[in-house]
């Protein structure tokens, strides 16, 4: 995807320096464009933790670089657990953390401790590589269903389609998983308008999502996070379509807080709800999301603080509730299968349900 008319990738080595990563720190965004060199693992731990890199493809093919950085003084099979272990507990909830670095580990211990550092960094290009032609694929399947909406309304009008949270390409190593759809439909000349739900509290949606959109030329809407049902109830909102952090076996959907509640509303008003993700983000162990799926508690300061620009036009930072007052902070919560119209693979869309994740994927144990 494009930053002022240059393509760029979320992630890349450079190639003046192959033995560390470049990534946007996306704590920036949209205020300013800066990039962050990471070159050990705990950087790497650091940037996950913060969430200077978010979006759960993207975690995983970053933390598959930063196994290799802590290979590069011990390659042993002792040290290779061990980092993987500390990487896996960055993020408990998005699952492509914990499919990247088992998929590293399961390789590098065929190969001997002398190459591993190599044969390391081909893996995480190779994730990487995939990832963006997963994602394009994604984009494909759901572009049809984009297409059908637009030819129902006899190509009148518009696409309303809402999104929560930040499901495009800089949550990935490019093109996004919901977004990818609407950018290609947007480039089709489909005449798309997006809902962006501002996704508190930490803003994902008005601040990545509507940047992203906004530099790509698609029409959109910051909207509050309690508004989409009103729109839904309206007749304002053609489909829903949202990212995720983990499926589960059955169908349920983890995504960013407040993905629950948009699928309710949009269950109430016969609104159709898809699920964009890459096969990786499916936990075949996990069957009940609820029951099952860790949900990340993140700091109170996310609640009771938010960042913006100020009338001077400098970013500033300032408390929103009272002096004394406590906050809770869950990140993630879980959507299940029920309301879910379906899901949207690189593999075709299917039913939230385990026998059509199973029609789409039947080589998985």
């Amino acid at each position: 995807m494009k930053i002022n008319g240059i393509s760029y990738r979320s992630l890349w080595r450079p190639s003046d320096d192959a033995s560390s990563i470049r990534i946007f720190d996306q704590t920036r965004f949209p205020w300013a464009v800066e990039l962050l060199e990471l070159r050990d693992v705990g950087g790497v731990a650091e940037a996950i933790t913060s969430m200077q890199v978010r979006g759960a493809p993207l975690i995983g093919a970053v933390a598959a670089y930063g196994l290799v950085f802590a290979l590069q003084d011990d390659a042993s099979d002792e040290a290779l657990d061990k980092a993987a272990a500390f990487l896996v507990a960055t993020r408990p909830t998005a699952i492509n953390l914990r499919w990247a670095i088992e998929r590293m580990v399961k390789h590098l211990k065929t190969v001997p401790e002398a190459g591993r550092v190599t044969a390391g960094y081909a893996e995480a290009d190779a994730i990487c590589d995939e990832d963006v032609q997963v994602n394009e694929s994604i984009g494909r399947h759901g572009l049809e269903l984009i297409r059908e909406i637009w030819e129902r309304k006899g190509r009148q009008g518009q696409v309303n389609l809402l999104t929560h949270c930040n499901a495009g390409w800089i949550a990935t190593v490019d093109w996004g998983t919901a977004l990818a759809s609407i950018y290609m439909a947007h480039d089709e000349g489909i005449p798309v308008h997006i809902w962006v739900d501002e996704t508190r509290p930490r803003n994902q949606g008005s601040l990545l999502t509507a940047w992203e959109l906004g530099s790509h030329g698609v029409p959109h809407t910051v909207i509050a996070d309690n508004a989409g049902g009103h729109y839904m109830q309206a007749g304002r909102v053609d489909m829903v379509i949202v990212g995720t952090d983990r499926v589960t076996a059955q169908g349920d959907v983890a995504n960013k807080i407040g993905t629950y509640l948009k699928a309710l509303a949009a269950h109430d008003n016969n609104v159709p709800f898809w699920v964009a993700l890459p096969s990786s983000t499916i936990d075949w162990r996990v069957r009940d999301g609820v029951k099952e799926i860790p949900i990340e508690e993140r700091s109170a300061d996310e609640v009771l603080f938010m960042t913006g620009l100020d009338s001077r036009g400098d970013a500033s930072r300032v408390r929103i509730a009272p002096l004394g007052s406590p906050a809770a902070n869950p990140a993630f919560d879980v959507t299940p299968a029920r309301l879910v119209t379906g899901l949207i693979t690189e593999r075709g869309r299917c039913d939230a349900s385990e026998a059509g994740l199973r029609s789409l994927f039947p080589d998985t144990p």
